[in-house]
């Protein structure tokens, strides 16, 4: 039991763009942070955390709390082990008494498997440092290989005894239950028998983002036995291979920082690859990429590098992989090391800023490195050759964005010598196969949670609120690209000029306002995208959506803008545009939408004003009434802006 100071002191220290970070890379935007929801699957941020309200929210997913149900919620924790994880990242310690055997039999099995496996990684640990066969064996074989103690023990990195049962009795003397042994699959139990499933291997402890051991990978070290080099947990609560990557902890940071994650394959080619100075690589640990390792990665950069070992069997194996990458929308590229190298025997070979200066000068994208992988292949057969062609269509396909499918296009024609039409042509007939559909579905439906369903609402008491959201999507698809204002950089001086889509974007996000029509939500979130990422979203890109819905609002909306008659611009008219008084009528868009938004907010206080007041509830009637009194104070604001306007 933690004691009310402690965990005082602990939510105090506990600052929630700090712990956040660790996790999910955010960006500033006006007075938040923003990123991509580690929660749910999305293509568009949604995730914002306040520093000054210290908490933070998905409005993707719906997910919300504090520094300590963040981490709870991401690590799967109790609220006491993501206040003890929280207390060790800044440094408070944590003074609890001693739980009865009886308490430590109640804690649940989750903990108790993570407690067994962080206890077998450092009798692991123990054994390669300090007892004499993990020194003449495990530790003789990792100076053989080259490897530094110091990147050892930076990744807890152990060894098992030869005696086959070794580690499960010693767990057991040190009052480990033979269940959860079992459980986490360090160890095997024959009808009475119980043997360790690692014996005579070093082993690679494999981590949560948190530091958290969730599963071992071992290897053999004797040559002259019949039994898999490389050794993996079964899955378990805790560990799942497909969803979890190795050195990922390690990684994290770097990856972030350098916007860019290297993949490889094993083991001892993240550690090799951290002693050349490349800290931002992980490894699949054997196991085909999977759709939940690439995500994982996606939530720190947006650009993976594939290093494939020389090794063309090897690499058809696991060329399916580049596929999961684009169609999760990356950037993918691949290295192909020199013919029997590996990353780990290659960095060896030569210097670390030779071995960097190799992986940039060799980089390609994915058209050239499958083209050259299997042209070789087809010779002159045209029917392999079309295979061939065929093959990279599908890669193609599955490509999320239109532009970057357009330009893949445009390098398939020129490397493949195939006009762009008959490339467009086989693409689009892809897509617009149901099976290419379902297989394909961002995101699916067992990745999202599912939201409350959304009502959009209909001309009557709510149309006032539907037509100003419209009326913002309007003039964001006419004018979002338009110059608004001009203004001065505190940082460097210079002149920014802000577009209409930059000012409606700020002023929404940075208020947390939401659209609650769904395809209007739909089009706010791709010109919210597009402004994250310094790009101006085109009217044509909505009207042409991929989207039905989307494509026939924005037809729909854009249709009801009048343009000038050429009979009265040839008489020289004057004719008030409204581009001509566009900050007017942008800016009393925008404070219509608030104002809107404000009202709906009254009326749902009103609600919940009479429910409190039905129970005699005083304390809660006095904090709505609060509430109410300032929304009309906002409100007041609003219409004063508005020149004093009524608002309803």
């Amino acid at each position: 039991m933690i004691d009310r100071s402690t965990v005082e002191r602990i939510l105090d220290a506990a600052q929630i763009v700090d712990v956040v970070q660790e996790f999910v890379p955010l960006k500033k935007r006006g007075v938040n942070f923003l990123g991509l929801c580690p929660f749910h699957n999305e293509k568009t941020p949604s995730f914002t955390v306040s520093p000054s309200k210290e908490i933070f929210k998905c409005f993707g997913c719906g997910k919300v709390g504090n520094s300590v149900n963040f981490v709870m919620e991401h690590e799967h924790l109790t609220y006491p082990e993501a206040l003890k994880y929280l207390a060790k990242k800044y440094h408070i310690e944590v003074v609890e008494k001693e739980l009865t055997q009886e308490e430590l039999e109640k804690q649940n099995e989750r903990e108790s498997l993570l407690v067994v496996s962080s206890y077998a990684a450092r009798q692991f640990a123990e054994n390669l440092f300090h007892a004499d066969e993990g020194i003449s064996v495990g530790l003789t074989y990792f100076k053989e290989r080259g490897f530094r103690q110091d990147t050892l023990k930076k990744f807890e990195v152990g060894y098992s005894f030869e005696k086959r049962d070794a580690f499960s009795r010693k767990a057991l003397e040190d009052g480990y239950k033979q269940d959860f042994l079992v459980k986490t699959g360090l160890s095997i139990q024959h009808e009475d028998h119980i043997f360790d499933r690692f014996a005579s291997r070093v082993m690679f402890p494999i981590h949560s983002l948190s530091g958290q051991v969730l599963g071992f990978g071992g290897r053999i070290l004797k040559t002259d036995v019949k039994t898999a080099k490389y050794l993996n947990s079964p899955e378990s609560e805790i560990y799942h291979k497909g969803k979890i990557l190795y050195g990922i902890f390690q990684a994290r940071k770097s990856i972030s920082q350098e916007d860019r994650c290297y993949l490889v394959e094993g083991y001892t080619d993240v550690l090799s690859l951290h002693e050349a100075n490349i800290e931002n690589v992980v490894a699949s640990s054997g196991t085909s990429l999977t759709q939940e390792q690439v995500r994982l990665i996606k939530r720190f950069t947006q650009n993976i590098t594939i290093l494939y070992d020389g090794d063309a069997a090897g690499i058809k194996a696991s060329i399916r992989g580049i596929d999961l990458v684009l169609e999760e929308g990356m950037n993918v590229k691949i290295v192909l090391l020199p013919n029997n190298e590996d990353p780990d025997s290659y960095s060896k070979k030569v210097s670390n800023e030779d071995f960097l200066k190799f992986l940039k000068e060799n980089e390609t994208d994915f058209i050239r490195f499958k083209t050259q992988l299997l042209l070789s292949e087809a010779n002159n057969d045209p029917v392999r050759r079309a295979d061939l062609i065929r093959d990279v269509v599908k890669s193609i396909a599955v490509i999320p964005e239109a532009i970057t499918r357009t330009v893949y296009i445009k390098e398939c024609s020129t490397v493949l010598e195939v006009s762009e039409p008959i490339l467009y042509h086989e693409v689009n007939k892809l897509r617009q196969q149901k099976s290419f559909q379902d297989r394909n579905k961002y995101p699916g439906p067992e990745d999202l949670p599912v939201p409350p369903p959304v009502i959009i609402k209909p001309v009557g008491s709510d149309a006032v609120t539907y037509y100003s959201e419209k009326e913002i999507i309007r003039l964001l698809l006419k004018f979002g690209g338009v110059e608004f204002e001009r203004t001065i950089s505190t940082e460097d001086g210079k002149e920014e000029m802000i577009t209409v889509s930059d000012y409606i974007v700020r002023e929404i996000t940075s208020d947390d306002l939401l659209f609650d029509h769904r395809v209007c939500s739909k089009i706010f979130a791709e010109f919210r995208f597009h402004f994250d990422h310094g790009l101006i979203a085109g009217d044509k890109q909505f009207v042409k959506h991929e989207d039905p819905e989307i494509s026939s609002l924005a037809a729909d909306l854009l249709a009801d803008s009048h343009e000038l008659s050429k009979i009265w611009s040839d008489k020289q008219t004057y004719v008030e545009t409204e581009e001509m008084k566009l900050k007017e009528i942008v800016g009393d868009a925008v404070l219509k939408f608030k104002s809107d938004k404000i009202m709906i907010r009254r009326k749902e206080i009103m609600i919940l004003l009479e429910e409190a007041v039905k129970a005699n509830d005083t304390e809660k009637v006095i904090l709505l009434q609060k509430r109410y009194a300032n929304l009309n104070v906002v409100l007041g604001l609003i219409s004063r802006k508005l020149g004093n306007r009524i608002l309803l």
